[in-house]
Parts: C-alpha cells; sequence; structure tokens
C-alpha cells in the first residue's frame, strides 16, 4: 500500500477527498496526546482562504483535570506552505481559536460515514457560545494504516435537523510535543 502525505492531498477534489475519508484507518486517542499537528486547509475556493487560512495549527492535550482529549487550533501567519511554521502571537502568547473536544466518530450521526476515526467535537470545546463554534464537527481519519503521522479531516455541522456536510477538508501532519497549554475560553 502506498503511504502518503500532506502535499499527495493538495490538489485532490471533494469527491476524492471524501472517499478517502470512507477509507481511512482508526486513530488510538492516546497516540495523539499533547502534540501539535500542521494542519492544511482543503477543498475550499481560493477567495474563502484568502479571508480565512491556508494553514494553521491543531493541538491536542490530555486535560489534567477530566483526563479527557481536548485540542485547540493556533493562529499561523499565512507566507505560504513552504516558509517556516509561524504562530501569530499577543503579548508573547499563540493566538488560539476552536477548542474541541476529541470523541469516537461512533458517537456522531454524521452526513457521510466516517465511523473509523474521532471527531473534533467544537461544541464540548469550552468556546464562547457566540462564535458559532457549537455547531462545528470535525471527523477526522488516519490516511495510513497504523500511523498518525498524516490525518484527513472534515468540517461538519450539526445543526437541529442534522449533520451538513461542508466543502472544508484539512490535512494534519504530525509535528512537534506541545509547546504551550491553552485553556478554553470558558470552563467545558
Amino acid at each position: 500500500m502506498p503511504s502518503w502525505s500532506a502535499r499527495d492531498f493538495l490538489h485532490l477534489n471533494r469527491t476524492q477527498l471524501r472517499g478517502f475519508m470512507r477509507a481511512g484507518h482508526p486513530i488510538d486517542p492516546a497516540v495523539l496526546d499533547d502534540f501539535e499537528s500542521r494542519g492544511v486547509s482543503l477543498g475550499l475556493p481560493e477567495w474563502a482562504e484568502r479571508v480565512s487560512w491556508k494553514k494553521f495549527k491543531k493541538v491536542f492535550c490530555r486535560d489534567a483535570r477530566t483526563g479527557q482529549l481536548r485540542g485547540w487550533n493556533v493562529r499561523l501567519d499565512q507566507n505560504g506552505l513552504d516558509a517556516p511554521w509561524v504562530p501569530i502571537t499577543r503579548l508573547g502568547v499563540p493566538v488560539t481559536f476552536g477548542h474541541f473536544r476529541v470523541e469516537p466518530a461512533s458517537n456522531y450521526r454524521l452526513p457521510s460515514p466516517v465511523y473509523q476515526g474521532l471527531v473534533l467535537d467544537y461544541g464540548l470545546g469550552g468556546n464562547r457560545r457566540r462564535d458559532g463554534l457549537g455547531y462545528v464537527r470535525d471527523p477526522v481519519v488516519a490516511v495510513n494504516r497504523g500511523s498518525v503521522d498524516l490525518l484527513l479531516g472534515w468540517t461538519c455541522l450539526e445543526l437541529p435537523l442534522g449533520s451538513v456536510a461542508t466543502p472544508s477538508f484539512f490535512t494534519l501532519e504530525r509535528d512537534c510535543p506541545i509547546t504551550h497549554v491553552h485553556l478554553p475560553p470558558r470552563p467545558h
């Protein structure tokens, strides 16, 4: 079986990305503990990436109080994929957003079956109520069997009438041990 890299996903269309999600492999959540991953947005039109981001970090952290695996996103300088991955800081602290809790995908009704992966549930992450992230669910799967070095994710919305797919996908490449712990904006 081929070993895929994040670069292999840069030019895939949404149908191909959904196929990789369905064919993805399970993830042992314990292997994500206290690690940062480099994220690259996929599937969005170029104009949407210009007003949001192309690259970001997702950080996974085992909560010492609850024992649950949680995480957050870190804003990065949008200086191109081949340039250094530099966090945007405020008063020397990385700017974070989108806190989430990691849950088994089998607990969720998703727009397309991704039961072998995990779900990053922003509704359980302690985000501010008014920021709208409470509806976001990101199913993620391992791309290469037996490895969490490359994950593929897909942003979905959990609305009152059911789960809705968005055109937004992303890759996560395992990067380094956690460099800074952030608390969510409100207790979760």
